[in-house]
């Protein structure tokens, strides 16, 4: 089986190259991603507790999904179809916004991604892929903050890079009716 590409960009998500995933995180590459935030109608958060086999953040909680898009896949369409594999979700997203972080994990990984940032509003259950991921739950946003700042190692790194600006990004959108 040929191992997934990703996509290499510059600091102005210009392409620069393709890289294998693992390449990737071995060498600290900066490559395209995605991250897709759920909420329902209540206001609650879907996260996701990432399967215990995944090659680096395992077991750790986080946004509704995450991947990286596939050559000549736009970053639109890589979070609805990720979205659609991990957690059997179909919902419209928006953009919130893009970011680049750069950090150290497990298993001598390195995380340098620009980010781009989506939103859902969704009421439906989640059907997981169990094989990315190992449970789900809907929280609200206070609950969110008031768990991370008492188990920040519970959480993946992005997740607590920016959970604040998503959820300001929503609350600000929502005066847009989106």
């Amino acid at each position: 089986m040929e191992e997934t590409k990703v996509i290499l960009v510059d600091q102005n998500d210009i392409q620069t190259g393709v890289a294998g995933k693992l390449e990737a995180h071995l060498k600290g590459l900066l490559h395209r991603a995605v991250s897709v935030f759920i909420i329902n109608s209540k206001g609650e958060w879907l996260i996701q507790l990432r399967a215990f086999d995944k090659y680096h953040s395992n077991g750790l909680w986080t946004n509704a999904c995450c991947t990286h898009p596939l050559p000549g896949e736009s970053v639109f369409d890589a979070a609805k179809r990720r979205l659609k594999e991990e957690m059997g979700i179909l919902c419209n997203v928006t953009w919130l916004f893009s970011f680049i972080y750069k950090e150290k994990l497990d298993n001598e990984l390195t995380e340098n991604e620009l980010d781009h940032v989506f939103f859902g509003i969704s009421d439906n259950d989640p059907v997981i892929n169990t094989g990315e991921v190992e449970a789900w739950k809907r929280i609200s946003f206070s609950e969110i903050q008031n768990d991370i700042q008492n188990n920040p190692g519970n959480y993946t790194f992005w997740f607590r890079e920016i959970y604040e600006k998503v959820n300001k990004q929503i609350a600000k959108n929502a005066g847009q009716k989106i």
